[in-house]
């Protein structure tokens, strides 16, 4: 008896145990993040809205290889496959229709170049008879693009502008003088891209007639000089690259008559020495518009040009005591009916939309209130509607709301505490939203234009109950004032199993450039995770969004004008202090680390913060802005020539005899942004004021220092070197 009871009793016991045992939730690895891809989370991807509004086509992959598919919206069904990869033979990465969507072209054997630009073989693909035809022998080409009519395309082809004729696939040149290094036609610059967000520089006109293009002639830019290394010698490659206060390259803009064969250009004014980021049809093909920039980025100005001629004529201009950011207020729609055109501008203090004539003249601004839209979705002029997405919640989110094109009848559509982007039918009657939050990964979900839910697209259900498996800290949102009375943001992401009654090394994290965040609402990614990793490890993690960061208006943003850096590392350094105070902070062992603009904030931030942090990583930093581009670094700061202490004062090159702490310095040798030269005159520095630091190189990696083992190899390196060093 006492032997079934004893028994009994065993039994009981090992069951709590294994009940017990099986919630005891798995701390995150590197290995989890960075080679088993646990955390990676689905997306529905390259969604095209398709034109009777009924259906929208998605690209998917299966066993058999890439498919467009055709889905009912009403149903969110696939009911046909429109282009079958598998059945074609071909491997395709990318798609896009022409406008009546009998055609369809696809890109294959995709070779990146830079950020953005690329080039591939291209097929144009007949969706009724599925017949795949093979672009100019299947040569790489770039920028293919279908005219409106249907019956051509054009790209771009060794710095030069072509179009081929679908019919007999004839292929017409329309430039002679493209050259690597000197003249480009069709396609950006190095520093177009990479500041203006651009790459292809040409558009059809809306009948396909004509093709207005962009030419860049960067014989006169300074080239910088990077070396490869892997072979038996080393080889150079050369690009154009404008330094701050060097040259860039002289733009013009051309139009080409297809009929003629007549190639005009359009008079941008006398002065040599601006930027034409910008080209436009307006909906007519007689009428082109572009945007002009001057130097300094002060003043913005909107021409209209006659598309035979090439006669501007000034439409709209725009003033600042600081910058126009063009980047960040990039929404400019023509409408349809030639009534005017809505764009967004930050000159009310926040960036708000503005409705105007064809003229040019202000009809009325559509928002307004402190906060900011962040991005103007989709114009309904039939229904007198503008779908926009804003801050109007809070900085830390980003919420969908309709307005009337007269100001009146806002209402909020999509309202969760988080961050949505959206995709809206070109009819106006859906949409499908992306929703992420810092506790939820993505989640798509197709919508009526009302709000209303049709489907859920996809969920992430997989990655929840990963996550669910796992001691995932949760990321806390909290503000503090600075001494001048600054209210800032931040999070804290702490272990799990955090006892307020310990002491806590901290590890910020800070990106802190001008219009940034790294303080949303919002789910991360494999660097978030790696966070967990080192939370569990007992580290607190923290960000904190300094002045000059971004969705808290023009004053905010624009306070680091002209003196980039001074602001954003106070910040951080009174962050760093306010968390000194808290009761489970080791005030001794606080450090920072950064990657880009935020390794220059982490490097200066050790040095002019000496006193405050122990330790620094700075990855790929710029640690001088004179080795900076002129877009982005005079858009701050000016030139060098004008502004000779805004580049000198804040360079972590300038304080380096005030380093005590521990640094790492990392940086790719074949970084075409921020140049290895950046982290060779940090290093030259440091030695010659005697000062001890840790480096890692990546040979021939990029700015963002990936590829095969690296991102690996980067990330268990900066683990070792914060347990070690702080």
């Amino acid at each position: 008896m006492n032997q079934i009871r004893f028994a009994a009793i065993a039994m009981i016991l090992l069951l709590s145990a294994g009940d017990a045992f099986s919630q005891i939730k798995k701390h995150v690895t590197l290995e989890d993040v960075f080679k088993s891809d646990v955390f990676s989370q689905k997306a529905v991807y390259g969604i095209n809205w398709m034109r009777d509004g009924k259906y929208y086509s998605s690209l998917r992959r299966d066993v058999t290889g890439p498919k467009v598919v055709k889905v009912n919206v009403a149903t969110g069904d696939e009911e046909a496959v429109l282009i079958d990869g598998g059945a074609l033979g071909i491997n395709f990465s990318s798609y896009a229709f022409n406008p009546d969507e009998t055609k369809a072209l696809i890109a294959s054997e995709v070779e990146s170049i830079y950020r953005r630009s690329s080039k591939g073989i291209f097929h144009v693909i007949d969706i009724q008879t599925s017949q795949a035809q093979k672009l100019m022998d299947g040569e790489k080409i770039m920028y293919a693009t279908l005219s409106p009519d249907n019956d051509k395309v054009a790209f771009v082809k060794d710095n030069d502008l072509y179009y081929v004729n679908l019919s007999d696939n004839q292929v017409k040149r329309i430039t002679q003088d493209g050259e690597w290094n000197k003249i480009i036609n069709g396609a950006a610059d190095w520093v177009y891209e990479e500041e203006f967000s651009m790459s292809r520089a040409f558009e059809w006109s809306p009948d396909g007639s004509k093709l207005a293009f962009i030419r860049f002639d960067e014989s006169e830019v300074p080239e910088f000089n990077m070396q490869t290394w892997g072979k038996l010698y080393p080889e150079d490659y050369k690009f154009k690259y404008p330094k701050a206060g060097e040259k860039n390259a002289l733009v013009s803009i051309h139009i080409h008559d297809l009929n003629n064969g007549n190639t005009v250009k359009v008079d941008a004014g006398d002065d040599e020495d601006i930027y034409l980021p910008r080209i436009y049809w307006t909906g007519n093909s007689d009428k082109l518009a572009y945007i002009r920039l001057n130097r300094l980025q002060n003043q913005l100005d909107l021409f209209y040009s006659n598309s035979t001629s090439g006669e501007s004529q000034l439409v709209l201009q725009e003033k600042s005591d600081t910058y126009v950011d063009l980047n960040y207020n990039d929404d400019l729609r023509f409408l349809e009916d030639g009534s005017g055109f809505i764009r967004t501008s930050e000159q009310d203090g926040f960036k708000h939309v503005y409705h105007h004539g064809n003229d040019g003249k202000l009809i009325r601004q559509i928002t307004k209130g402190n906060w900011e839209v962040t991005n103007l979705v989709a114009v309904d002029e039939k229904a007198k509607k503008l779908y926009y997405i804003s801050t109007e919640k809070s900085p830390l989110e980003r919420n969908f709301y309709v307005i009337g094109l007269d100001g009146k009848g806002k209402k909020i559509l999509a309202g969760n505490n988080g961050t949505y982007r959206i995709n809206m039918s070109k009819d106006k009657k859906y949409y499908i939203a992306d929703f992420t939050n810092a506790e939820t990964p993505l989640k798509v979900t197709l919508h009526e234009a009302s709000g209303k839910e049709v489907k859920v697209l996809e969920d992430n259900q997989v990655l929840r109950e990963n996550v669910n498996k796992y001691a995932i800290g949760k990321k806390e949102f909290f503000q503090f004032e600075t001494v001048d009375g600054t209210s800032l943001n931040g999070y804290i992401l702490k272990p799990e199993n955090f006892e307020e009654s310990k002491k806590y090394p901290v590890l910020m994290y800070v990106y802190g450039g001008p219009g940034s965040q790294t303080v949303t609402n919002s789910w991360g990614g494999s660097r978030d995770f790696w966070h967990q990793h080192l939370a569990q490890e007992g580290y607190l993690i923290v960000s904190v969004d300094n002045r000059g960061t971004g969705a808290r208006g023009k004053d905010f943003k624009h306070m680091t004008y002209a003196n980039l850096g001074k602001y954003e590392v106070e910040d951080q350094i009174a962050g760093a202090k306010y968390l000194a105070t808290l009761p489970y902070v080791d005030s001794s062992r606080i450090g920072i680390w950064g990657w880009s603009y935020g390794g220059y904030m982490s490097s200066l931030g050790l040095m002019v913060g000496s006193d405050v942090f122990k330790t620094a990583i700075a990855v790929a930093p710029v640690t001088t802005w004179r080795y900076y581009d002129t877009i982005y670094t005079e858009r701050y700061l000016q030139t060098p020539q004008v502004n000779a202490a805004g580049y000198d004062d804040n360079s972590p090159i300038t304080h380096v005899n005030k380093l005590k702490g521990n640094l790492m310095l990392i940086h790719g040798t074949g970084d075409d942004n921020v140049h290895f030269q950046n982290a060779v005159d940090l290093a030259d520095a440091l030695i010659k004021a005697d000062k001890q630091f840790e480096t890692m190189f990546y040979p021939n990696r990029n700015h963002g220092i990936y590829g095969g083992n690296t991102t690996w190899h980067l990330y268990s390196l900066m683990t070792d070197f914060i347990k070690r060093k702080l």
